[in-house]
């Protein structure tokens, strides 16, 4: 296992050089600069060309490209473009900020999704089992931006219950938690209760009834346990991406997380800091599901790590 591990790891690099290649093209193919993004007030094209030529912007890409791997293998994320600071410090400080949503928001997602879906399995086709896939079917179709917005109208504009803009306080957590969540939610109940209900016509598990067990047994010893392996397949990387922070919800209700952060680095042209959360979160990612698979083995003795 260690060394599988480890194998992994080293498989992070080219993993990373690949996305650091086509984020920088792709942050590049836009025609303008990072320095002219201001129209109320336009720098002159001199002061633009100096500032192009202090950072370097001026310079080919290929050359922009070695300069930074160059000093992504120094561990240095290079300074914003727009704000003078680092890029290292601008994720330092934000991202705590959308982990901390992101991990209420796994939470909740799980606390609901789980018990949701098991119980969807083993009552099959009732009125539950109805309900449930309809919440499902809606939270995975719906996309979260007209969720978002449907709450802040209900709760915060007509019911006037919650703030919507801000961080710091539970009342603030409660809309971007909750509106965040639902996406995967809806997801993990629908493959929690498919892999339920496959697990039900195993063999083992008629087996295991026609031995005498109590019904009790069989679901949580036999059936639960082999049904949350496709489960943990998706948990990995949706855990990746909600500490990640979304960037939609963080935009909407204006949370001071990496997520909004990135969305205004897209629309300043800020490369470096476009570049630092791309590749954090293609580390991330891979993380996850290094660590799906090492739940596999966990799970289920028969999975061994090659």
């Amino acid at each position: 296992m260690l060394t599988y591990v480890v194998r992994r790891l080293l498989l992070l690099i080219p993993t990373l050089f690949f996305v650091a290649v086509v984020t920088f093209a792709l942050a590049h193919a836009a025609p303008g600069s990072p320095f002219d993004k201001n129209p109320d007030r336009p720098l002159p094209a001199a002061t633009i060309e100096r500032l192009e030529r202090l950072y370097g912007v001026d310079r080919p890409l290929h050359e922009q490209f070695l300069l930074y791997l160059g000093n992504l293998a120094r561990f240095d994320l290079g300074s914003s473009l727009v704000r003078d600071r680092s890029v290292a410090e601008i994720i330092g400080s934000q991202l705590p900020v959308s982990a901390q949503l992101g991990i209420q928001a796994l939470l909740l997602a799980l606390a609901v999704a789980l018990p949701l879906g098991v119980i969807s399995a083993l009552r099959q086709n009732t009125a539950v089992d109805h309900a449930s896939m309809v919440l499902a079917t809606v939270g995975t179709t719906i996309p979260s931006f007209v969720i978002a917005i449907l709450a802040i109208y209900v709760f915060a504009v007509h019911l006037r219950l919650i703030p919507i803009v801000g961080w710091g306080t539970p009342k603030h957590m409660i809309l971007p938690t909750v509106v965040l969540s639902l996406g995967a939610m809806a997801f993990l109940t629908r493959m929690t209760r498919a892999s339920m209900l496959e697990a039900i016509r195993q063999d083992y598990v008629r087996t295991a009834r026609a031995k005498g067990l109590p019904e009790q047994v069989v679901i949580v010893g036999h059936v639960l346990k082999n049904a949350l392996i496709p489960v943990a397949t998706v948990v990995g990387p949706a855990t990746a991406g909600l500490i990640t922070g979304s960037f939609i919800v963080e935009s909407i209700f204006n949370v001071p997380g990496i997520g909004r952060e990135f969305v205004l680095s897209i629309t300043r042209r800020d490369y470096p800091l476009i570049m630092g959360v791309y590749l954090l979160y293609a580390f991330l990612i891979a993380l996850a599901n290094l660590a799906v698979d090492i739940v596999y083995a966990a799970l289920d003795p028969r999975i061994k790590a090659a």
